[in-house]
């Protein structure tokens, strides 16, 4: 079994940050790219940032130049540092992983249970 377990979501002031945390654990071989979602209310669930294991990055347009998205191989953790927080930026926060198994090396995908983020005018 493998887990994705999010951290450091809260409500915030317009132009505050938070800094999301995502560590995998369990039977773990090697972790391909890692990534962050988000669903506001009422809407698609949508990417806002992943990095590959090699460290290149990719961004939704709506926060590039305020997030930034960094992992620590080591740790199996993803994090996600946002800036200049607006409003739309509401929403449960999800994490997403490539997994590679320990056992029987299976390419797993795996989403944690997220964490949500309030932003507030």
């Amino acid at each position: 079994q493998v887990q994705l377990v999010e951290s450091g979501g809260g409500l915030v002031q317009a132009g505050g940050s938070l800094r999301l945390s995502c560590a995998a654990s369990g039977s773990i071989f090697s972790i391909n790219a890692m990534g962050w979602y988000r669903q506001a209310p009422g809407k698609q669930r949508e990417l806002v940032a992943d990095i590959t294991s090699g460290g290149s990055t990719n961004y939704a347009d709506s926060v590039k130049g305020r997030f930034t998205i960094s992992r620590d191989n080591a740790k199996n953790t993803v994090y996600l540092q946002t800036n200049s927080l607006k409003p739309e930026d509401t929403g449960v926060y999800y994490c997403n992983a490539g997994v590679v198994t320990r056992v029987f090396r299976r390419d797993l995908e795996v989403w944690g249970r997220g964490t949500l983020v309030t932003v507030s005018s």
